[in-house]
């Protein structure tokens, strides 16, 4: 037959659902993510404080190893919420890290080749397509965050009296709910400097900017204009604060868990609306 009697005829063959479709782009992402050696270092360094953790926690529930001590030490090795706190602080930092590495590459990219008007020519919305791109940062911050913490609560649990984990399910819930917070904050905060900064440097330096600059601009306008509201912008300590309420610790003062909520939940609106600014399947150039 010749080409031009070749007629066009859609596509009748079979069709993956559209979550299964959905999926390509984490899975590419998350591709993209591992293929960096230095997220791949980053990401196995972060185990050693687990690791440490993990060994401080059969110490304290073998008290063979330590019988001979005063009872001031024995005090120091109680599996509480301050341990708890202690984990979820140090592990925070190993999470901005990781974000800062790998949250720029992951829509920089499609804005700098035009690639939003091909996504947004499918059956995919913008809150989709951030979500996918979210999910594998979010996995790749889960694996320093709040699985290693679970695997520390679940080994306490097993290694301690019968009854233990029942006695202290807060310290379990809390570090999940506390970290999924900071999870989704941290993946926020690496997508929209993704979006906005074209340069990765430069996207990283935010990041470690958003976490650690901006906390020290807010005790400055507290202390510049003699306000209360400049801890508004500082995510550690609206982190911290719902932490210490959600594992049930003696809380800072200043802090409170409304104002904590607060707090992050304004800078997880402020992010989002960054975020739907910038992704537009069309751009318009002056």
């Amino acid at each position: 037959m010749a080409v031009y009697k070749r007629g066009y005829q859609r596509y009748e063959g079979p069709r993956a659902p559209h979550a299964e479709r959905l999926l390509v782009l984490p899975r590419e992402a998350w591709r993209r993510l591992t293929a960096q050696r230095i997220v791949t270092a980053l990401l196995a360094l972060s185990c050693i404080w687990p690791l440490l953790c993990a060994l401080f926690i059969y110490i304290a529930n073998h008290a063979e190893l330590w019988a001979g001590l005063d009872r001031g030490f024995s005090r120091l090795l109680a599996i509480d919420e301050t341990f708890i706190l202690t984990f979820m602080k140090v592990q925070s930092v190993f999470s901005v890290l990781l974000a800062a590495l790998a949250g720029p590459g992951l829509i920089s990219p499609d804005l700098g080749n035009q690639g939003l008007a091909l996504y947004f020519s499918r059956p995919i919305s913008r809150l989709e397509y951030v979500l996918a791109k979210m999910a594998a940062l979010v996995w790749l911050l889960s694996l320093v965050t709040w699985l290693p913490g679970l695997v520390l609560f679940v080994m306490q649990a097993s290694m301690a009296e019968a009854g233990w984990a029942l006695a202290h399910w807060r310290l379990g819930a809390g570090l999940v709910l506390g970290f999924w917070l900071w999870v989704a904050l941290v993946a926020l905060v690496a997508l929209a400097s993704s979006a906005w900064v074209r340069w990765r440097l430069i996207a990283g330096a935010v990041v470690l900017g958003f976490f650690f600059v901006l906390p020290g601009i807010g005790v400055l306008v507290n202390a510049i204009f003699r306000v209360a509201w400049g801890s508004l912008i500082n995510p550690l300590q609206a982190a911290y604060g719902v932490w210490c309420a959600l594992l049930g610790a003696e809380m800072p003062a200043g802090l409170s868990l409304l104002t904590g909520l607060v707090s992050l939940a304004l800078m997880g609106t402020l992010l989002s609306l960054a975020l739907e600014r910038k992704l537009r399947p069309v751009e318009v150039v002056r």
